[in-house]
């Protein structure tokens, strides 16, 4: 079912890379109707154009917001073409039949990106547009739809190898890859009119250009990511990330995140394994490193200084997979750039997502972020914390909110020096944390627990006493809530309760 293409509507917002087709068009005695700037475009390229207005004998009215909007114009897209009663009218109401539709949609998204002034945002509300894309994919047997510049080049191709003539595979492509077009377009729409609603009727979410992993998960996985990374960071080295490479760099953004004070943190598996707040970003890095040297080996690193040419030498010592920053000496760069494959990140803003998401059954689960360290600073134990163990506290908080649950993350002088993640149970988490803390042979004498949620029994902090640690953080929240608080209070500990849970599944 080849159809050749003898006439063309084309009204374009973005005229980049069209000047092949038109002259194309043109040189295949193709005839083009066009609206406004494209017209004026199109005629200075040398090429004939027949204004809509010509065949429509009606101007651009309301400030142009019609004007390709008339039965002589959708008339000529939509009627089947092997259909007797519609082309006995298109000859009754002197409607050409139109067979190449090329247009576009105002830039709705790029201009909420750069203007909160809601008029304008909505001029740029596409009507005609629209109307135009659906109709013509709609009647794809007989008609091409092009709907955005990313096509032009396809279109191109076929126009060349086809000499104007188009197959019904063809068609369909387009007329899918139109519709699509549109459904992303009235998603964006739809996002901003319900930007400030707390519950919608639909799960929407139409994000374009997915890129495609080297694999998924696993090497017999297919993966895609759609999003775009240039908003987060520049890649200054390294390979192509991967399907689990974004996984962390997600986990590494998000925790770093949290810390405003000079902090280095290493990733494994979306878990941190290593994270200290210092002075300086290399006093940082040693301690982090320090906390699980064995873990750190082909890690996700992140930080939230500048690094310098000295820091940069002592992380090049060991191998890792990616490093992102917020910025790089020259000496610093060139470093770490000594190795092929290594990865490095330049963010430029950091990650604070408003929603998660995560698909289960035959659905997807929607939530906010987890926003936030603790609700209340309840000194529930035998007296209030120092200074020096509400820092540890509250940076052991921050960390145990980023590991899987069960979770359980002991602190030092706000360095981690022994966590517990994923466990089944908390007193699993807790004494896997203990090991971790032994087998780099730290003391956990003056020591700070924090736990993701609360303890039902007082095993926890029982064992915490025994090992030196005497400051927790927790949320409560158990009926039995008095029994680790009595303990606590009972053996000269410090017991914060929060009202805050973190759990991380």
């Amino acid at each position: 079912m080849q159809k050749q293409i003898k006439s063309a509507l084309i009204s374009v917002f973005y005229k980049d890379n069209l000047e092949n087709i038109v002259k194309a068009l043109g040189q295949q005695g193709v005839t083009i109707y066009s609206t406004g700037g494209t017209q004026k475009f199109i005629e200075d390229l040398g090429v004939k154009c027949v204004a809509v207005e010509d065949l429509t004998a009606y101007p651009s009215i309301l400030g142009g917001r019609v004007k390709t909007l008339h039965p002589k114009v959708f008339g000529g897209i939509l009627a089947r073409r092997d259909n007797p009663q519609d082309l006995e009218q298109l000859a009754q109401y002197e409607i050409p039949e139109i067979d190449l539709v090329i247009v576009d949609l105002y830039p709705f998204e790029e201009t909420v990106k750069s203007t909160t002034e809601e008029q304008s945002i909505i001029e740029k509300i596409d009507i005609g547009g629209v109307s135009l894309i659906r109709a013509a994919g709609k009647n794809y047997k007989d008609v091409v739809i092009v709907a955005s510049k990313d096509q032009y080049g396809s279109l191109e191709q076929v126009l060349v190898e086809g000499k104007g003539a188009t197959t019904l595979d063809q068609r369909r492509h387009f007329a899918a890859k139109a519709f699509e077009v549109c459904a992303h377009y009235d998603t964006a729409i739809a996002s901003w009119w319900l930007r400030n609603e707390e519950e919608k009727d639909y799960f929407q979410l139409s994000v374009p250009q997915g890129q495609v992993c080297r694999y998924g998960e696993n090497p017999h996985q297919k993966g895609v990511f759609f999003g775009n990374l240039s908003e987060l960071f520049d890649k200054l080295h390294g390979k192509e990330l991967s399907y689990n490479n974004l996984v962390d760099v997600d986990a590494a953004m998000q925790l770093i995140a949290e810390f405003t004070e000079t902090t280095f943190a290493v990733i494994k598996h979306t878990n941190v394994c290593g994270i200290a707040s210092r002075a300086n970003l290399s006093e940082a890095w040693e301690a982090a490193l320090a906390g699980d040297k064995e873990s750190a080996f082909g890690g996700v690193l992140a930080c939230n200084k500048v690094v310098d040419a000295a820091t940069a030498q002592s992380i090049n010592e060991i191998f890792f997979e990616i490093l992102i920053a917020p910025g790089f000496e020259p000496a610093a760069l060139e470093i770490l750039q000594a190795k092929k494959n290594r990865i490095l990140l330049l963010q430029k803003q950091p990650l604070k997502p408003a929603h998660m998401f995560k698909n289960v059954l035959n659905g997807v689960l929607v939530q906010d972020n987890d926003e936030g360290s603790y609700k209340e600073w309840n000194d529930t134990g035998a007296q209030p914390a120092t200074d020096a163990q509400r820092a540890d506290l509250e940076f052991a908080n921050i960390v145990c909110k980023h590991l899987k649950s069960n979770a359980i993350a002991l602190v030092k002088d706000r360095q981690l020096v022994g966590k517990g993640c994923g466990q089944t149970s908390r007193i699993d988490a807790l004494r896997h944390a203990i090991e971790k803390a032994k087998q780099f042979n730290f003391s956990l004498e003056g020591a700070a627990m924090a736990s993701d949620a609360f303890f039902p029994f007082d095993d926890c902090v029982r064992i915490a006493k025994a090992e030196g640690i005497n400051a927790v953080i927790q949320p409560g929240g158990s009926i039995r809530d008095a029994d680790s608080i009595n303990f606590a209070k009972e053996n000269g500990m410090v017991m914060i309760v929060t009202g805050m849970r973190h759990f991380r599944h």
